[in-house]
């Protein structure tokens, strides 16, 4: 019965956000090997896609949701984050190991390294800030949001393939934000650390 309380409609949503996740990454998995054979199948792409968009549009949906009719809960302030990431990882990660067009038409490796450690930082600073001060205040950044917008522009440039250009470059520019973020990050994750640390006993205020 509790955990009927807590999967409201908007933590539905997010949930089935989070099991679209391998969804997608078969349909790509299954398009790059029609790729690599030499016989691309469009309708894995179209699969791919679609999955992908149904995925980021949801984000959105239980968002909104959530806020119009109340339906706010610890599980959702959980499961919501851990889909986003898990969805845009794995988009990453599987466009980084799939080619989805001739001549390595795919995410540079370098990008996704990138994106990897910073989170791999982010995640480690949090649990150090937890550990320390028993809580961590996350608030979001217009970098933040950028650096998400742009590693999606990235993600889309591979798989809609609209424009002929590399995706070295939108892949350039979401790297740009990527750091500037992890470091936006990790300097407001010092400025917690520090705080914590001028109000222990004996410390000066």
């Amino acid at each position: 019965m509790r955990f009927n309380k807590l999967m409201t409609l908007a933590s539905r949503i997010t949930l089935a956000r989070l099991l679209l996740v391998p969804v997608f990454a078969v349909f790509a998995a299954y398009y790059g090997a029609s790729v690599a054979a030499g016989s691309p199948d469009e309708r894995l792409r179209l699969a791919a896609l679609a999955t992908f968009i149904t995925a980021a549009v949801s984000d959105g949906l239980d968002g909104f949701i959530a806020r119009r009719f109340h339906q706010r809960s610890e599980f959702g302030a959980v499961i919501d984050p851990l889909a986003d990431k898990a969805l845009l990882l794995t988009g990453i990660i599987t466009l980084t190991l799939v080619d989805w067009g001739p001549d390595g038409w795919h995410i540079p490796i370098w990008f996704t390294a990138v994106v990897i450690v910073r989170d791999i930082i982010i995640l480690g600073g949090i649990l150090v800030l937890h550990f320390i001060n028993q809580k961590v205040r996350i608030a979001p950044s217009w970098v933040g949001k950028t650096c998400t917008v742009t590693q999606m522009v990235a993600l889309g440039w591979v798989m809609l393939r609209v424009v002929p250009f590399s995706p070295i470059y939108p892949a350039a520019i979401a790297t740009v934000f990527t750091v500037w973020s992890g470091i936006d990050y990790f300097r407001e994750g010092l400025r917690q650390l520090q705080g914590t640390e001028q109000t222990k006993p004996g410390t000066h205020p």
